[in-house]
């Protein structure tokens, strides 16, 4: 038993590092599509921030005005400077949160089904923190764009889980991946968007720049959101 907890003690004590590597925000251009998704399908009512990190992104679904109630769960502690009525949970995200089933409306995953060890247990419990017909907006690194595919052929692994990236990245997906995923834990069949922003490895500079309004889509985007919808009628 002694040897178990040493063992429970140091896994923690690794994703707690891995989340602090990640340094718990994520890009401009990332929040910006997401952004983009939320006005574009006019979403309201309840929302999480499933793996917030620093809470810059939930605060930004506080100031938008579309959400009557917004709460955030991430391993990392609240920020000092979160807003007072943005509820905060810390958890370990492997795990089931402690919020009831059907809570939200719309669950926003940025950048964390990367960081995390199951994520088919994590759509199950996406799946029932929604309420029928609930959204959800994850995103996560695109393993099907040029430099991803171009870093798998000559180092190995995709670009975006390399060394520099581990521990925090350890779980790479593809659409096909995602759309398995999503299916199984019960969600209809995700739409995908992109960030039209990419790095290109070989001009070192980003793809825009390179071949101008071309750069779009999924070779050239180095991040992708997947939107799918709880069917309605199912709990």
């Amino acid at each position: 038993m002694q040897g178990y907890r040493e063992n429970k003690q140091s896994v923690n004590q690794w994703r707690l590092y891995a989340s602090q590597k990640s340094g718990g925000t994520s890009s401009d251009v990332i929040y910006a599509l997401i952004a983009r998704i939320i006005e574009k399908c006019s979403l309201s009512g309840r929302v999480l921030d499933f793996g917030a990190g620093k809470g810059l992104f939930t605060q930004w679904l506080h100031r938008c005005g579309r959400f009557n109630k917004v709460c955030a769960v991430d391993l990392l502690p609240k920020p000092p400077d979160l807003t007072d009525n943005i509820e905060w949970w810390v958890g370990d995200l492997n795990h089931p949160t402690g919020f009831s089933a059907e809570s939200f409306d719309v669950i926003v995953a940025a950048e964390i089904i990367e960081h995390l060890e199951n994520p088919r247990e994590v759509a199950r419990e996406w799946f029932r923190l929604l309420c029928p017909g609930g959204i959800l907006i994850m995103t996560t690194p695109n393993n099907e764009s040029w430099r991803a595919i171009a870093a798998l052929i000559f180092k190995g692994h995709f670009s975006l889980f390399l060394a520099e990236s581990y521990p925090a990245h350890i779980t790479a997906l593809v659409r096909k991946d995602i759309e398995r995923i999503l299916l199984e834990a019960g969600f209809e069949s995700p739409q995908f968007q992109f960030t039209d922003k990419g790095y290109c490895p070989i001009f070192r500079c980003s793809w825009d720049k390179v071949i101008g309004p071309l750069a779009k889509g999924i070779r050239f985007s180095d991040n992708l959101a997947a939107i799918s919808r709880k069917p309605t009628g199912v709990s």
